[in-house]
């Protein structure tokens, strides 16, 4: 009996560091040192996609596993903030260099280079969404959203459009247009502006604007956004929260109806669905950031 019982415990001790290794999809997601990320997109399964904001870079990973390496290397003058996955593509917005770049989700081979912000002025290429038939750029120096056309199997065309938005919208000092998303049949797009933190419909064909009436609430920082039916998901990036706002059919209107909070958030800036999972990304804007400053995303339930 003492053999069998000491034999027990023996395989239960060695089981347990490969059951560890094994635990799926794990609730912290570390990222390479010194990443300093900002966007995040999930792509087929349970493959995941954060950019690096100072070098363009693109890290690949598993939502499953927590593993993962770089797909696509950082180059000088690139930068990496919102991106998205479609198709087999990656489309990422690039920041101060009033670029976007698409690269190849499965080799990280860059497919093409866009200069979105034409002439002089501060621009700030800050996050993308994907419809059937086209990407949208918001620019959070601008009031303007770029249209990059796609073919029918998402390919992307050789230019883009610069979409001047008009109505409700009006420009502000500090960072405006940042997360965008899109109605189903993508012909309607809604987008936060950070610094008032109002949520506004915009039409993609006229770049006409409508404010979507929250009765008076407001999602103030708000950052990335995911919609999922009509659930908005806002993340208020200082404030270390997600907002869940359940909008009305067409839109028009919502409300704010709670928030989504971890104490393991430190500057969430955009977030991505798997299931019932919500993957937010820590940017850490306020820790200053050195090479060996530690990234990570988060998972959170919905």
């Amino acid at each position: 009996m003492r053999l069998i019982a000491a034999l027990t415990v023996l395989t239960a001790a060695l089981a347990a560091p490969v059951a560890l290794a094994r635990a799926p999809f794990p609730d912290t997601i570390p990222l390479p040192n010194g990443w300093q990320p900002e966007g995040i997109a999930v792509g087929d399964g349970s493959t995941f996609y954060a950019g690096s904001i100072p070098t363009g870079a693109v890290y690949r990973g598993d939502l499953r596993t927590g593993t993962g390496s770089v797909l696509v290397q950082g180059v000088a003058g690139r930068s990496a903030t919102g991106l998205k996955y479609d198709r087999g593509r990656l489309f990422v917005s690039g920041a101060a260099t009033g670029k976007a770049w698409v690269y190849s989700a499965s080799t990280g081979a860059l497919i093409r280079e866009y200069q979105l912000a034409a002439g002089g002025g501060p621009t700030f290429i800050n996050d993308v969404v994907v419809t059937e038939d086209a990407a949208y750029f918001t620019d959070s120096n601008r009031a303007v959203v770029y249209k990059l056309p796609l073919a029918g199997d998402g390919t992307p065309a050789a230019g883009a459009q610069a979409l001047p938005l008009t109505g409700d919208f009006a420009l502000l000092p500090g960072f405006n247009l940042n997360g965008i998303v899109a109605s189903p049949n993508g012909k309607e797009l809604v987008a936060v502006q950070s610094n008032t933190g109002k949520l506004f419909r915009i039409d993609p064909v006229t770049g006409a604007t409508r404010l979507v009436d929250l009765g008076g609430a407001t999602v103030t920082n708000g950052d990335g956004l995911l919609l999922q039916g009509k659930t908005l998901y806002v993340v208020q990036n200082v404030d270390n929260r997600i907002a869940v706002v359940q909008l009305a059919p067409d839109l028009a209107s919502g409300t704010v109806a709670g928030t989504i909070s971890s104490p393991s958030f430190d500057v969430p800036t955009t977030i991505a669905r798997f299931g019932d999972r919500l993957y937010a990304v820590n940017a850490r804007f306020t820790t200053p950031p050195t090479p060996t400053t530690g990234y990570s995303i988060v998972q959170v339930r919905r």
